[in-house]
């Protein structure tokens, strides 16, 4: 009996261990199908594996780019920004017309820190003769211009023409970016009496007229020692004078006053290029009582060993001169001992001689 109970329980022991092991077994199969289970329920989701959290962001980024994609500010209309014009005509004897730029309202932001630095360009189609621009308007979104501009033109010769009004956005090393236009027909205009009223800005075509170049140039005044720096840095994208397609560009420098030449200064010749770089410096004497009254005259020519050297462009500062070279010379004056740099467009000689005369 003793041999048949030993034997008894050793078996029961052994079952009792087969018994243990195979529940053990159902247990890790179970686990493992909750796992497969729950892995598969996170990719249906889009959730933490590895290949679809790429899809995922992939997803993510079509949507914000979808959702914040805002239209541009210049679109084909812009009910939303405005500029306030005033016409009138002076008796017809005096052949003129006058127009007033009194202000604008809600331009968009242009540059990074949510601001535009605004100024208007006017001329008259289909000529382009004169053109005139307002001063610049730091840090605003509705300057307020108040500024008046003649053109001479005949009564009878003015419903042929278009008034242009153009809205630039000013950056002193880039090239200026227009915000918006207004183009009025003179014939549309009826002047037995005098025209205020805002305008719509439409969007800016880019300007057909041919473009002469760019100019970098430094300006510099010490009021203690009485001295004025120019800087000629660079010039850039110059209009091609020769025959093949390049030009020998210099730079000559007149310090003015009362339409008359004091004094005269010019950088050497670069050869073959449309894009010279000079970084020559020129100091004139101007004593502090006569800064006001004096002009630079920069004049960008084509040398030619032959014939005449050609003008490509000018650009006149000082303080009588206009829109955005205006600005430079205030911003020097303002600082006084300090370089202030800015890129400059090329204008044409006749325009700018044009404008010196009118000065004497």
């Amino acid at each position: 009996w003793a041999v048949a109970a030993l034997c008894l329980v050793s078996l029961s022991m052994l079952l009792s261990c087969a018994a243990c092991m195979w529940k053990k077994c159902l247990k890790k199969k179970d686990k493992d199908k909750e796992k497969d289970k729950k892995k598969g329920k996170e990719k249906n989701k889009g959730g933490y594996d590895t290949e679809m959290d790429g899809g995922y962001n992939e997803v993510g980024y079509t949507h914000t780019h979808t959702h914040t994609h805002t239209q541009s500010p210049l679109a084909d209309v812009l009910p939303i920004q405005y500029v306030t014009v005033v016409m009138s005509r002076s008796p017809r004897t005096s052949k003129a017309l006058v127009v007033g730029i009194l202000q604008a309202a809600e331009l968009p932001a242009m540059d990074v820190g949510g601001s535009s630095d605004p100024y208007v360009k006017l001329y008259l189609l289909p000529d382009k003769k004169k053109k005139f621009e307002t001063k610049v308007h730091r840090k605003t979104l509705g300057p307020t211009f108040n500024e008046t501009f003649t053109f001479k033109v005949p009564y009878t010769e003015l419903g042929g023409k278009t008034l242009v009004l153009t809205v630039y956005d000013f950056d002193r090393f880039s090239k200026h970016d227009a915000i918006g236009v207004v183009k009025i027909p003179m014939s549309s205009v009826d002047f037995s009496q005098s025209l205020q009223e805002w305008r719509d800005l439409q969007k800016a075509e880019k300007e057909e007229s041919e473009r002469l170049g760019d100019i970098c140039l430094s300006l510099r005044y010490v009021p203690t020692a009485g001295k004025l720096t120019v800087v000629i840095l660079e010039a850039k994208n110059l209009k091609k004078m020769d025959v093949g397609g390049l030009s020998d560009p210099y730079v000559k420098i007149h310090l003015m006053q009362n339409g008359k030449r004091l004094k005269k200064k010019k950088t050497t010749i670069k050869k073959n290029t449309l894009n010279p770089y000079y970084n020559e410096s020129f100091s004139f004497e101007v004593p502090c009582e006569q800064i006001e009254k004096v002009q630079v005259v920069v004049t960008v020519l084509d040398y030619d060993k032959i014939g005449k050297n050609d003008a490509i462009g000018k650009v006149l500062l000082g303080g009588n001169s206009t829109g955005t070279e205006q600005r430079h010379w205030a911003d020097m004056l303002a600082n006084p001992r300090r370089p202030i740099a800015q890129w400059h467009s090329l204008k044409p000689e006749d325009e700018v001689n044009a404008l010196i005369s009118s000065k004497k």
